[in-house]
């Protein structure tokens, strides 16, 4: 299991519309691609929020591979579409874990 981590700052300004979206239109979106079986919303806490919030959300992906094609072929097309969507609103860093139980 490869686990997708994506974790964004979010600007106060959109805090509530963002958060709104990202559960119903963009996580859905992800993954309808077909390369992640779920996504997981977490919000951090005991960190600096008086700019906004920030969110970890964990995209569940059964194979490296699938990954892999959700990177080369979806990926470019859903950033550009939140930095239509929201601008420089957000700061977004990405890393990819690994399950070894």
């Amino acid at each position: 299991m490869i686990i997708y981590n994506v974790t964004v700052k979010v600007d106060n300004s959109i805090g509530d519309a963002w958060l709104q979206w990202l559960k119903e239109e963009h996580i859905p979106e992800v993954v309808g691609t077909g390369c992640f079986t779920h996504a997981v919303v977490l919000q951090l806490i005991e960190v600096d929020n008086s700019d906004g919030p920030t969110y970890a959300i964990q995209y569940h992906a059964p194979s490296k591979g699938l990954y892999n094609t959700y990177i080369e072929q979806h990926a470019p097309r859903m950033r550009q579409k939140s930095i239509d969507k929201w601008g420089d609103r957000f700061v977004a860093f990405r890393s990819v874990l690994q399950v070894v139980n």
